[in-house]
């Protein structure tokens, strides 16, 4: 695995996750301990899996949409300009024009090889509204002109779909900002309850599946007196579950409640395909958070 560029947080909001260990350093690195620890993990992963495979759960998981990359898609090439980039950062967007007020209620999202499947569609007037924010305040920004409803290709839990979407005309511009437009999914309810009383934290967030479905990059949780996080796998024929850890450090010492964020990117045996991944404490899928938030299934 690759650990690659870390955040702090304030500890407050996840507090609970660390409880079994930070103000508690001095049982926490040694090597009968840390043992203990692995083993129950890796007994919580085979739990999860076990419940997984084969489940209800799993079946509508494989039948549904659900993004798990970037539902928005820059206009060809990418933004020109450090201002634009910095505009769609801020969602300073402006709108100089009409957006159209009908549209289908319904769109097929197709997969080349796994079927289709029907969902409802958002309208151009909400699409854009997730992409800008409350105001410009005289900041740079992006001037929509107008919106078409096309399609996109979107990653999803099944491979990329082929997903209607707002395209949407910038000026300045000679191709659209797209936006899904496709409403994902209800997630299935998991057919295993959190487990509270293990040790390790939730995934944070997908951040990417590799192109070759080889690899995953997510966001796991840390403090600041150990040496990191670790993500461990396990992988079956229908999921992949996720354990994340902190490597501590031999000579403890007193810890602060400040945690970090660290995207951490876990090489697989064979690629992810349409199996589910898992997060072990929780039992529920790992979701996918874009740079605006997470989609509508994850929220």
């Amino acid at each position: 695995m690759r650990i690659r560029a870390s955040h702090s947080v304030n500890l407050l909001a996840v507090a609970a996750l660390f409880a079994a260990c930070l103000g508690a350093v001095s049982g926490c690195g040694s090597e009968k301990e840390a043992d203990s620890r692995a083993d129950v993990t890796t007994d919580r992963a085979r739990q999860v899996a076990a419940a997984w495979d084969g489940s209800t759960a799993a079946a509508a998981w494989r039948a549904g949409y659900y993004p798990m990359g970037e539902t928005v898609q820059l206009p060809r090439g990418g933004l020109r300009s450090q201002a634009d980039k910095q505009a769609y950062e801020d969602q300073s967007l402006v709108l100089r024009g009409k957006l159209p007020v009908t549209w289908p209620k319904d769109g097929r999202v197709t997969w080349a090889r796994s079927g289709s499947v029907t969902r409802s569609l958002v309208g151009a007037d909400e699409s854009y509204k997730s992409l800008a924010g409350a105001g410009v305040n005289g900041k740079p920004h992006l001037t929509v002109t107008g919106a078409k409803l096309g399609e996109m290709s979107v990653a999803t839990s099944r491979g990329p779909a082929t997903v209607p979407a707002w395209l949407f005309t910038l000026v300045g511009y000679a191709s659209p900002l797209k936006q899904a437009a496709a409403v994902p999914s209800k997630l299935p309810r998991p057919p295993i309850r959190p487990a509270r009383d293990i040790p390790g934290y939730p995934i944070n967030r997908l951040v990417r599946i590799a192109a070759d479905g080889g690899s995953v990059t997510v966001v796991a949780l840390h403090g600041v007196c150990d040496d990191g996080p670790e993500v461990d796998v396990l992988e079956t024929r229908g999921s992949v579950v996720l354990s994340a850890s902190v490597k501590y450090r031999k000579d403890g010492g007193d810890c602060t409640k400040q945690a970090r964020t660290q995207q951490v990117t876990v090489k697989l045996e064979r690629p992810v395909g349409d199996r589910v991944l898992l997060d072990a404490p929780t039992g529920r899928p790992v979701p996918y958070k874009g740079p605006h938030g997470p989609s509508a299934t994850w929220s």
